[in-house]
């Protein structure tokens, strides 16, 4: 299997005739999206799913959209209708198939920024052993083979990643959301620790570059 990374959240998985791509938002670049017909969306968030860009593809092509059912909601909200129409909503403890992978949906919300915000949904997809959270540190009972660890959001704090890299144990960590962090300042003081205190096989994938799992 590879996994390739894009900006942010946004990674996609490769095995053979199977693709999968994850969390494709406002600053996906376009190559995510290519050879895909299934998408695993965690939350309604413009940095984890971009409704405009979605809609307009679904006007050339057939697109299968997972994600929790507040999303949909939001979509036609968002006057993307088409986008409504191509999501299945999953729930936390649904397991299925997307892409010709199997999937688990785990956790079921959004870690907290303040005063209980944003307060909504959020899935974590433990897909063939490569779990997503996310915006989330929920630990899920499935084993984890790689770990996408977040790096940077208004609701992180490095201890946090530090101490669900750890609860998770994975075989290999790579860090995602990470789109707020300066590359030459962030991305090394996250690297660093993990490498230092993440007790696992950590390493970042450069972006539109392969990792085989």
């Amino acid at each position: 299997m590879q996994l390739i990374k894009f900006t942010h959240a946004c990674v996609r998985l490769e095995d053979g005739a199977r693709r999968l791509l994850i969390d494709p938002g406002v600053w996906t670049e376009p190559a995510a999206y290519e050879g895909v017909t299934d998408i695993l969306v965690t939350h309604e968030h413009y940095d984890h799913v971009d409704f405009a860009h979605l809609e307009s593809l679904l006007k050339s092509r057939e697109l299968r959209v997972y994600a929790p059912e507040a999303v949909r909601d939001v979509a036609a909200a968002e006057d993307a209708p088409a986008v409504a129409a191509a999501i299945t909503p999953v729930a936390a403890g649904d397991a299925f198939t997307a892409g010709g992978f199997a999937v688990h949906a785990v956790g079921g919300a959004h870690a907290e920024i303040y005063d209980g915000l944003p307060g909504c949904a959020n899935l974590g997809y433990v897909v063939e052993g490569v779990y997503h959270p996310g915006d989330s540190f929920f630990v899920p009972e499935q084993p984890v083979t790689a770990l996408l660890v977040p790096a940077g959001a208004p609701w992180f704090k490095l201890r946090e990643a530090l101490d669900f890299t750890r609860a998770v144990a994975p075989a290999r960590a790579f860090p995602i959301h990470d789109r707020m962090l300066s590359p030459d300042v962030g991305y090394d003081n996250f690297d660093r620790w993990m490498g230092f205190k993440g007790e696992t096989d950590y390493a970042r994938i450069p972006l539109g570059e392969a990792v085989t799992l």
